[in-house]
């Protein structure tokens, strides 16, 4: 048996039969058109945000639960959709690049005192670095 998914039209419709209530007097009461209304009691109308924040604050619910439905059918009726499941069906999976070149990384290498110096001395403004000699560094007075 199929799953049967509750939709904004028919839980909108049984609220209105409890509470009374036809388009029109719910349209005055909550602020919308009553086209919109209709169009939604009648299926065709899809709840938006600002109409999920009116019909959750006047029937005591919250508003992801009016988007939920919405969120629901469109899943169901989009799944129905034959065109639609076809061109899906011919979409690849992504394939992560960041997943080959880790594999194929070489480790790093360790880093010697002749790259520093090479290193230092790209550097703007930074001298070369130089070895000292006995001559150099000893100076007879």
């Amino acid at each position: 048996m199929p799953k049967t998914t509750q939709t904004p039209s028919s839980v909108l419709s049984s609220l209105m039969e409890e509470y009374q209530l036809n388009p029109l007097s719910l349209s005055r009461e909550i602020s919308l058109s009553h086209s919109a209304v209709r169009l939604i009691v009648n299926g065709k109308g899809k709840v938006t945000v600002p109409t999920a924040f009116r019909l959750a604050k006047y029937f005591g619910q919250t508003p992801e639960y009016w988007l939920d439905l919405q969120r629901a059918s469109d899943l169901e009726a989009a799944q129905k959709n034959k065109d639609l499941m076809a061109i899906i069906k011919g979409i690849a999976k992504a394939k992560n690049p960041t997943a080959k070149s880790k594999a194929k990384e070489k480790p790093a290498r360790k880093t010697t005192l002749s790259d520093k110096r090479k290193n230092a001395a790209k550097v703007p403004g930074a001298k070369a670095a130089s070895r000292k000699t006995s001559s150099t560094s000893k100076k007879k007075k």
